[in-house]
């Protein structure tokens, strides 16, 4: 799913992380994975869509909608309500830092990958072919346009 440079970067990154793990149960390891799959995007940030309480957890909110993401494809999940999500999200993930996206029950990344993704054109392709949004249809040409 990673562009190769983004992948080697994720296995540093993990490599790297500083904090400890503490070792899921498998009770709360299968609570996250019905999370990750309770529906086709889910993003666990601090605050929530519509009062985020972290900038990166704004802007990735701020990515979605201007995707179109409808509600009914998406769910959210506050972490500054739930410390035990709060650090059993990132174990899970080996991933240091929140929001945290997943597409389908697969890890995107955070906020970074994020923007990236949107930048590049990748994010659009991976939500539409992943069938979160639709695909555009092309304008078709008014009477004066073919002339």
């Amino acid at each position: 799913m990673f562009r190769p440079t983004l992948r080697s970067s994720l296995n540093l990154i993990r490599s790297a992380a500083p904090f400890a793990h503490r070792h899921l149960t498998t009770e709360a390891r299968a609570a996250i994975q019905n999370a990750i799959t309770s529906r086709p995007l889910v993003l666990f940030m601090k605050g929530t869509p519509q009062l985020p309480e972290c900038g990166f957890s704004r802007a990735v909110v701020q990515v979605l909608d201007l995707h179109g993401v409808p509600p009914e494809k998406m769910q959210t999940f506050n972490v500054l309500s739930d410390p035990e999500l709060r650090t059993g999200i990132k174990e899970f993930s080996e991933w240091p830092t929140i929001p945290q996206i997943y597409v389908k029950g697969e890890f995107v990344g955070g906020c970074d990958i994020l923007l990236g993704m949107h930048q590049s054109g990748e994010l659009e392709k991976l939500l539409i072919e992943s069938d979160i949004i639709p695909e555009e249809l092309p304008e078709e040409p008014t009477p004066s346009q073919s002339l």
